[in-house]
């Protein structure tokens, strides 16, 4: 006999701003539940995940929890607010009796070491802490909202085989298709307010909804048909008995009301690039490149060509130096050494991940248009900016809305809207599928497929590079980059074994933790001579300030490259900018590693 379930939600309906949001929808979680929750951004997906938290009160619903049952969300926008470490904040989901190391354990094995604070964390810091915390307690029922976003490969595959041997049930909304189907056994689906279920994972839910679809036209066009029928009759036709067309009069109506109260799925949205002039054929070569920040390298000994046409994935764990091979290869960074030679007639798009054009209080059609009337030039024609915004799936009321209170998915869509209105003829996308639905990838995809200039990407997608590139940049440590022919699938054939994370800077793993543990404890036993000096005692001081200085010198820099006109129109200012920010963040690095070294010293001298 079948367990009963832990939680179920029946009837729930909810509205916002006088449209249903959810009007049918029904949760079953089982122990040991594997479950993915599907659906277009803006379909209520998160909504219904914090109902079933408790954290959000439906206008009708029928919530039941067994007693006990134990239940964890996990946030996209985590709140940190009163925890001075990461480690607080992660065992703040520990209940009585549950195990006090795991939570270290956890922020070790992804990358931190507990002591950061967590108001200084980086995107992918902070979702790092909140799965930490999340998972610690190891719940009954565990819902994930978008667990990967801002995860490099590394982080997304250890979480991977974490969740596989959990016993917590778990629902899981992702937009990385292959981290969906190595979970889930079934999936649900919530479609226009109304939740659809199967029982099999979400390797076979698109063939299936792809069907729904198919038979759903099929009953319209009937409906639509018999609608037309009636209605010849009711012109023509009304000469039999009074009661009986009253009747059949009232059947029409009835038919008419079905047709009308009929909610067709979201419309696509229309990605189209807006290409530029042919470049030449060769895009950029790199003969023996070596690029480094003081003693950290980043590229070493590259040698690689780009032809036009090429599509170009660049994959490595963060912290590898992606963003400034990027830069190497588009000519916006000079090397240390070797030869970096770019084609001729080269037009560039940039779409990064800083985002910071959509900070502030401008609104959606400010963006796109950057603050001047109401109209943007796409492909090299004129179009009014909400029928353009109609084309990524923005209703016309949001040509007026602030940018800040749009989510993430509707973010993306805008700084994909701007991109490819720009014409161009080398597309450089970093991170290009955060936050975004599964039919809108497809249509990015289908979107590059159809782009006849070149694509460089850097994406920690498995599913999308495998889908989109040709050729695959991998980093291998100590600024080695070696390229492989095929996908991300196809490098794991050749290279026999996935992307590691980083061994240097700021992420370390926990063996090189605990090695710089085991020197503060030789350090505490050494003799008085091992003291801090007054220099050392001067940098120990000193070091908070620089690093706060350091940390908003970037933050301006990157606010600065966001601009993506800024290449076209000062490359001069563009490649500096570049140069600073890459110094400025080793020297960041440099100087939490002395910080952490000092601190360990004095803290093993006993204060």
């Amino acid at each position: 006999m079948a367990a009963p379930p832990l939680l179920t939600l029946q009837d729930v309906a909810l509205t916002f701003g006088g449209t249903p949001l959810i009007e049918r929808a029904e949760l079953t979680i089982a122990p040991g539940e594997r479950a993915c929750l599907v659906g277009r951004n803006g379909s209520g997906k998160s909504t219904l995940m914090r109902i079933a938290a408790g954290l959000v009160e439906p206008d009708r619903a029928v919530r039941f929890v067994q007693p006990g049952t134990t239940i964890r969300y996990l946030a996209q926008e985590p709140d940190f607010s009163g925890f001075e470490t990461t480690l607080a904040f992660a065992e703040s989901g520990l209940a009585p009796g549950d195990d006090a190391h795991r939570a270290r354990y956890l922020l070790e094995s992804l990358g931190l070491d507990g002591t950061e604070n967590p108001q200084r964390l980086s995107g992918g810091e902070a979702r790092r802490t909140a799965l930490a915390q999340a998972l610690a307690p190891e719940p009954d029922i565990l819902l994930l909202d978008e667990p990967t976003n801002h995860l490099d490969l590394p982080a997304i595959e250890w979480l991977e085989s974490e969740l596989k041997r959990t016993r917590s049930a778990l629902i899981i909304i992702s937009h990385d298709r292959r981290f969906l189907s190595a979970l889930s056994r079934s999936t649900i689906w919530l479609d226009r307010g109304v939740t659809r279920r199967i029982e099999q994972g979400f390797s076979s839910f698109e063939a299936w909804r792809d069907a729904f679809f198919e038979e759903e036209e099929r009953d319209k066009h009937k409906l639509d048909r018999k609608i037309a029928d009636e209605e010849h009759w009711l012109r023509y036709g009304v000469t039999a008995r009074r009661k009986r067309n009253v009747r059949r009069l009232s059947d029409l109506q009835t038919l008419r009301k079905q047709s009308r109260d009929h909610r067709r799925p979201v419309g696509q949205a229309v990605l189209t690039a807006s290409e530029g002039e042919a470049s030449g054929t060769l895009i950029a070569e790199a003969k023996h490149v070596s690029k480094s920040y003081g003693e950290r390298r980043i590229v070493h000994d590259l040698s690689l060509r780009v032809l036009r046409g090429d599509r170009l994935g660049i994959v490595g764990p963060n912290g590898a130096g992606k963003t400034t091979l990027i830069n190497l290869l588009t000519g916006a960074l000079t090397p240390d050494s070797g030869q970096m030679r770019l084609g001729t007639s080269l037009n560039m798009v940039h779409l990064d991940q800083a985002r910071a054009v959509l900070e502030g209080s401008a609104t959606v059609t400010e963006v796109l248009t950057g603050g001047s009337g109401d109209s943007v030039t796409v492909g090299g024609r004129s179009r009014h900016v909400i029928g353009y915004l109609k084309d990524f799936l923005f209703a016309p009321e949001q040509a007026r809305t602030p940018v800040s209170v749009l989510s993430g998915g509707e973010r993306n869509r805008l700084l994909i809207a701007r991109a490819l209105a720009q014409p161009s003829n080398l597309l450089v996308l970093d991170e290009p599928t955060n936050d975004l639905d599964l039919e809108t990838l497809d249509l990015l995809q289908e979107m590059l497929g159809d782009y006849a200039g070149t694509l460089i990407l850097v994406s920690h997608d498995r599913d999308f590079l495998d889908r989109v590139a040709g050729t695959v940049l991998v980093s291998e440590g100590e600024g080695r980059w070696v390229e492989y022919a095929g996908g991300y699938s196809d490098m794991l054939t050749q290279r026999g074994r996935g992307v590691e994370a980083r061994s240097d800077g700021r992420e370390k793993p926990a063996r090189e933790r605990a090695e710089l543990r085991e020197k503060a404890t030789r350090a505490e036993a050494a003799p008085a001579r091992n003291k801090l000096g007054f220099k050392e005692q001067h940098e120990l001081k000193t070091l908070p300030v620089r690093m706060a200085e350091l940390e908003t010198g970037i933050a301006k820099l990157r606010e600065v490259l966001s601009d993506s006109g800024l290449y076209s129109r000062d490359p001069g200012r563009f490649q500096k900018a570049t140069a600073m920010l890459g110094a400025a963040e080793a020297e960041l690095a440099a100087a939490e590693e002395r910080w952490l070294t000092l601190e360990m010293q004095r803290e093993a001298q006993g204060g």
